[in-house]
C-alpha cells in the first residue's frame, strides 16, 4: 500500500481535480440567471431581451417569497388517506403560496474548450415542474416530474466561439400537490464537458457483495463509450491511503466489471460513517479519456424473516425519521448548511435513518446522510396510475414511470446511506389485481436497476392488500400507521417482518399548552394550534407510545419513520379548514428547526449515549393560579422526583399500566403557583444523578441569541441559523413573549430569511421582521463571497437590543 500524509492527500486530490478539468469539465450553473414569472413565449429565443428581468441564483424556489393568500391552489376536495368522504374547503394544502403558474429561467455559459471530439451533456437535479429545456433557441427536451433528476446530450447544440445561452421554461399546475411543491429551478443545474470517449453519466456502480473482518470484494461496474479502452482504478481511503489498484483491459460490450480487494476494511455504519473514495479512469493507450470520482462505502445490509434488519451482521431497528423536501423559511431551493443542521439536530435526537416522502431526495440530503451516518429509505412516488389530486404524477405514469426509477437509482446507487428503495406511498392502487401487478412491475424496475437492495411500500390499506396480494409480493411490507393491524399483517404477510413505514402523526405546536390534559383526537382550538403535552393526534393516526410498544416488544418489526421529522410547508392537519393555518403540526421540531417537547420523549428512547431529562410545560401561567396543570418529564431515567417551590410532589417510576406511563413521567395533579419547577432524576441504584428546572419568568426584558455556528464559508450561499430568544431581567427565558422583531445585517453577510415556527403566521420568512412565537425565532444569515466580519443586530420594542458577530472565512 502506498500511504500519503495529509498534505500530499491534499495535493494529491487537487493533481486529480486537475487531470479531470482537462478531460471532463463541470461546471455548476449558480450565478447570472434571469428570471421571469410567466413572461414572454419568445423567452427560449437565443438573442431575446431579459435585461430587464430578474437577476437571481439557482436553486431558486419562486414561490417562497409570498404574499400568503389562502385562495392560492384552494381545493375542494375529500382526502381520503385521512378517512374523509365528504369534500370540504382546504386552504392551506399546499402551503398558501403562490407556486402555481408559468416562468422563464434564462442564462449564458462558455465551452471553450468544446471540440469536434467532446460531449456536452446538461444535467437537472430537479425542476419544479414540467420543464422544457432549450438552448441556443433550440429546444433539447422536457421532463415531467419535478422531482426526477435528469440530462441531455446538448452537443449539437454547442458554440465553442461564443456565449451560449440556456432557457427553461417551467409550468406548474394547481391541484398537483397534497402539500408545498415549491416552483422553478429548486436544485442544481450542471454542464458537463467530456471526450466521446468516456464514462457514461451514472455509468459507474458500486458494490461491496463479500465482507469479512480482513477482507472486502469491491465491485465496480462501468458504463463507457469508445472502443479499445482500458479501466484504471484507484481505491483511496479516507486518510489518505491508496489501498487498492486495477486495470482492466477487457469489457463486456459497453460495460467495465472489476473486483478489488480492500484488506482490512472500515465499515459503513450510523456510528462510524467510514468512506473510501474510487478513482475511476479511462484511458486510450496512455492517453486519459475520462475521470470520474466516486465515494463510496463498505457496508453489508440484510432482511431475514424472523430476525428482521442487520448492518455489518448486527441486529438493529430503524429510528427513522420521514422528510418533506422543503427547508422551511428557504422554501424548497436546496441548500447543504440548512440540510446539515437538520441532519444535526436529528442525530442528536438518536434518529438513524431518513425517508424521504414522497419524493426523490436531492442528492446533496444524500451525500451529507453518507457522511454523518444517516440510513435512508430513498421513496420515489405519491401517485401511480390512479390519482390522489386532479393534476397529479398519475398524468405521467404510464409513459414516465420507468424511467423516472431508472434516473433515481442509477443517479444514487452508490451512497451507502440508501438501504432500502420506496416506489410510493399510499397510492390508490392498493385495491385488486391491477395494484398488484403494478407494484410487481415497479419492484422488478428497482430490482433490475439495483439488485442488492429491497422495496417496500407506504401501505395504509392494510386490509385490501392481504386481499390482493400486493403486501405479500413487496420485499418489505411497509405499514402506514394501523398500529392496530400489524400483528395481523404478520400472520397473513409471508416476508416475516413488518416495517413501520409511518407512524405516529401526533400534532403539537411548541410551546403551546392545553386544559385539560386529556387526549384528542383531530382536537381544534380557537387560536388554531395544537397542545405540546403530545396527546393530539389525527384520525388515521396514533401516539408515539403505541409505537414504542410494537418497537421493543416485537422483533419482527424492524424500525419506524415518525411523521414528520420537521415541520413543513402545507398539510396543516387539523385545520385544513381554518385560515390562516398554512403549515403542517406533526413535526417533532416546528418550521424553524425549534425542539418540540416530542423531541425530548424520541430523545429518551433513541440517543443511548446522552442524557436526557426534559420538563414541560414552561411554569407561567398567571391567571391559573389553584388550578390543575399537569408536569411531564421526558427522560432517559426510569424514575424522578417533582419539587415545586422545593416542596416534593412524589416521585413518579415508569411502568406498564398505561402506555404513556410506560415512557413517561407524569404528575397529573400538579397546582399551579408561580416560582420554581425541578425535577431530579434517580439511576437504577435510586441514586440522584440529574437535576433541571423551569422558573415563572417576568416580563421580557432583552434578547439573547445562540448560533448554531459562528463561522461561515465565504462562497455566498453558506449559512448561520440564530436562535432569538427573550428573557427577563434576571435571564430567565419568557415562553409566551409575541415580541415584534427587526432584523439588520452588516459586513460580509446578508440577511436570508426567518422563521418562528407558528404554522398560522403569514409573515413572510424573507422581510427582515417577525413576531417571536412562545418566546422564540431563528434568523438566517447568509455569507457573501467575499470574507470578513458579520453582525446581526436584532431590535425589538421596549427590549434592550442585542448584537452577535460572526465571521466569513475562505
Amino acid at each position: 500500500m502506498k500511504r500519503l500524509n495529509p498534505l500530499v492527500f491534499v495535493l494529491f486530490l487537487m493533481l486529480s481535480q486537475y487531470v479531470k478539468s482537462q478531460v471532463r469539465e463541470v461546471t455548476e450553473l449558480t450565478t447570472g440567471w434571469k428570471f421571469q414569472k410567466d413572461g414572454s413565449s419568445l423567452a427560449f429565443q437565443k438573442d431575446f431581451d431579459d435585461s430587464d428581468w430578474e437577476s437571481i441564483t439557482v436553486p431558486h424556489d419562486w414561490a417562497i417569497y409570498g404574499p400568503f393568500d389562502k385562495e392560492i391552489d384552494k381545493q375542494s376536495v375529500a382526502i381520503v388517506q385521512n378517512g374523509e368522504k365528504v369534500a370540504s374547503e382546504k386552504t392551506g394544502r399546499t402551503g398558501a403560496l403562490p407556486y402555481t403558474g408559468e416562468a422563464w429561467y434564462r442564462t449564458e455559459f462558455t465551452l471553450p474548450n468544446f471540440n469536434k471530439d467532446k460531449k456536452v451533456l446538461i444535467a437537472f437535479d430537479g425542476v419544479m415542474s414540467q420543464p422544457k429545456v432549450f438552448v441556443n433557441g433550440k429546444k433539447v427536451g422536457e421532463w415531467n416530474y419535478g422531482y426526477s433528476y435528469f440530462y441531455f446530450d446538448i452537443t449539437e447544440y454547442i458554440s465553442s466561439t461564443e456565449k451560449n445561452t440556456l432557457a427553461v421554461n417551467v409550468s406548474n399546475m394547481g391541484l398537483s400537490s397534497r402539500w408545498y411543491p415549491g416552483a422553478g429551478i429548486y436544485r442544481n443545474v450542471k454542464i458537463v464537458l467530456k471526450d466521446k470517449e468516456s464514462i457514461a453519466h451514472w455509468g459507474t456502480f458500486v458494490t461491496t457483495p463479500f465482507i469479512t473482518p480482513d477482507l472486502a470484494k469491491v465491485n465496480i461496474r462501468t458504463k463507457v463509450s469508445g472502443s479499445n479502452l482500458q479501466m484504471r482504478t484507484k481505491i483511496v481511503d479516507s486518510s489518505g491511503v491508496v489501498v487498492a489498484t486495477d486495470v482492466a483491459k477487457l469489457s463486456f460490450g459497453n460495460e467495465f466489471e472489476q473486483n478489488i480487494a480492500v484488506a482490512n476494511p472500515n465499515l459503513w455504519s450510523p456510528e462510524t460513517p467510514y468512506l473510501y473514495t474510487a478513482i475511476s479512469q479511462l484511458y486510450s493507450g496512455n492517453i486519459l479519456k475520462d475521470e470520474v470520482i466516486t465515494r463510496f462505502g463498505i457496508r453489508e445490509i440484510k432482511y431475514e424473516s424472523k430476525i428482521g434488519f442487520s448492518l455489518n451482521g448486527k441486529v438493529r431497528k430503524f429510528k427513522g425519521v420521514c422528510l418533506h423536501h422543503d427547508l422551511g423559511p428557504l422554501g424548497t431551493a436546496v441548500n447543504k448548511a440548512a440540510l446539515r443542521r437538520q441532519l444535526r439536530i436529528l442525530k442528536d435526537m438518536g434518529v438513524n435513518a431518513v425517508r424521504s416522502s414522497h419524493n426523490m431526495p436531492s442528492i446533496e440530503q444524500l451525500e451529507l446522510c453518507d457522511e454523518m451516518g444517516l440510513m435512508f429509505l430513498a421513496e420515489s412516488f405519491d401517485e401511480w396510475a390512479k390519482p390522489k389530486v386532479e393534476n397529479g404524477y398519475h398524468r405521467f405514469f404510464d409513459a414516465d414511470v420507468e424511467k423516472d426509477i431508472v434516473n433515481l437509482v442509477q443517479a444514487t446507487r452508490n451512497h451507502p446511506s440508501i438501504v432500502m428503495w420506496s416506489s410510493g406511498n399510499e397510492v390508490p392502487d392498493q385495491w385488486g389485481s391491477e395494484g398488484a401487478k403494478r407494484a410487481k412491475w415497479l419492484q422488478d424496475i428497482f430490482h433490475r436497476e439495483d439488485p442488492t437492495r429491497p422495496v417496500t411500500v407506504g401501505m395504509d390499506q392494510v386490509k385490501a392488500t392481504m386481499e390482493s396480494g400486493f403486501g405479500a409480493l413487496l420485499d418489505i411490507p411497509g405499514l402506514n400507521y394501523r398500529v392496530h393491524l400489524y400483528e395481523e399483517a404478520y400472520e397473513k404477510f409471508p416476508q416475516g417482518m413488518i416495517l413501520g413505514s409511518e407512524t405516529a402523526s401526533t400534532v403539537s405546536s411548541r410551546g403551546i399548552y392545553k386544559f385539560p390534559v386529556v387526549q384528542g383526537k383531530m382536537k381544534q382550538y380557537n387560536d388554531y394550534q395544537s397542545s405540546s403535552y403530545d396527546l393530539e393526534f389525527c384520525d388515521w393516526s396514533n401516539l408515539p407510545d403505541d409505537d414504542f410498544i410494537l418497537q421493543d416488544d416485537k422483533p419482527w418489526v424492524i424500525g419506524e419513520f415518525v411523521w414528520t421529522g420537521f415541520d413543513y410547508l402545507g398539510e396543516p392537519t387539523p385545520y385544513d379548514e381554518k385560515w390562516p393555518s398554512r403549515s403542517s403540526y406533526f413535526g417533532i421540531s416546528d418550521l424553524a428547526g425549534l425542539p418540540k417537547d416530542r423531541f425530548y420523549l424520541y430523545r429518551s428512547r433513541w440517543n443511548t449515549k446522552d442524557e436526557t431529562l426534559h420538563i414541560l410545560p414552561h411554569w407561567n401561567w398567571e391567571g391559573r393560579e389553584g388550578e390543575t396543570t399537569p408536569v411531564f418529564v421526558y427522560t432517559n431515567y426510569d424514575s424522578a422526583e417533582l419539587f415545586l417551590n422545593g416542596k416534593s410532589l412524589g416521585i413518579q417510576k415508569k411502568n406498564a399500566s398505561t402506555p404513556q406511563s410506560r415512557y413517561r413521567l407524569m404528575w397529573m395533579d400538579v397546582i399551579y403557583e408561580p416560582g420554581t419547577l425541578k425535577v431530579v432524576a434517580y439511576d437504577a441504584n435510586g441514586d440522584a444523578v440529574a437535576q433541571k428546572e423551569v422558573r415563572t419568568s417576568g416580563k421580557p426584558y432583552k434578547l439573547v441569541f445562540d448560533s448554531n455556528r459562528r463561522t461561515l464559508k465565504a462562497n455566498g450561499k453558506d449559512l448561520a441559523f440564530v436562535t432569538v430568544s427573550a428573557v427577563d431581567k434576571n435571564g430567565i427565558p419568557c415562553p409566551t413573549a409575541t415580541n415584534q422583531l427587526s432584523f439588520k445585517v452588516k459586513g460580509e453577510g446578508t440577511y436570508r430569511a426567518a422563521c418562528n415556527g407558528d404554522a398560522t403566521s403569514l409573515e413572510l420568512f424573507h422581510l427582515p421582521s417577525m413576531k417571536l412565537f412562545s418566546g422564540k425565532l431563528v434568523v438566517l444569515v447568509q455569507s457573501t463571497k467575499e470574507m470578513g466580519e458579520i453582525e446581526l443586530v436584532v431590535r425589538g420594542k421596549g427590549l434592550k437590543s442585542t448584537k452577535i458577530n460572526l465571521v466569513s472565512k475562505e
